[in-house]
């Protein structure tokens, strides 16, 4: 595989998860809303337990079906909803289309995929419910934030000679 800089917006854009393509502005206060959504998945990542190391170590153990069945869950209604809004075309609450790009398979998403799993089985937490689980006065998951954030940087850093 020849190493090329790949410096195309473009072409990068399709390769990533998510591109805020809206040309949308809005004040700084428009934002609270998303404040409050996440101190509410925040408050419902506690109660089902999904920020317990315990249930984590549970499921990496193959010991309990629990936090297998919120993932699973969540995937039926990822599923469930993009096909509502490829069905429907489903806009925005501004108006706009929701546009899904094709994904292409590649071996680096098993290497990020093990790295990813390694470290949620050895921290006892994945990103999504990290400032839950330091909310609820775990601090000591600061170091995992951090690491995360330095990992993201990395990769960031590196990211064209990886393989892609």
């Amino acid at each position: 595989m020849k190493n090329q800089e790949n410096t195309d917006f473009e072409t990068r854009s399709l390769d990533s998860a998510c591109i805020n393509e809206s040309q949308l502005t809005h004040h700084w206060y428009h934002n609270i809303k998303y404040l409050l959504v996440g101190i509410l998945f925040g408050i419902v990542f506690v109660k089902s337990e999904v920020v317990s190391w315990f249930r984590i170590q549970e499921m990496f153990r193959l010991q309990s079906f629990h936090m297998y069945g919120i993932i699973g869950s969540a995937i039926l209604v990822g599923m469930f909803s993009i096909w509502l809004i490829k069905r429907f075309d489903i806009k925005t609450i501004y108006g706009e289309k929701i546009e899904f790009h094709s994904k292409s398979f590649n071996k680096g998403q098993i290497f990020g995929g093990l790295i990813f799993g390694f470290g949620w089985a050895i921290t006892g937490a994945c990103p999504g419910p990290l400032f839950a689980q330091i909310g609820t006065g775990a601090t000591v998951i600061i170091v995992t934030l951090l690491s995360a954030i330095a990992g993201t940087w990395f990769y960031g850093l590196l990211r064209d000679k990886f393989p892609h």
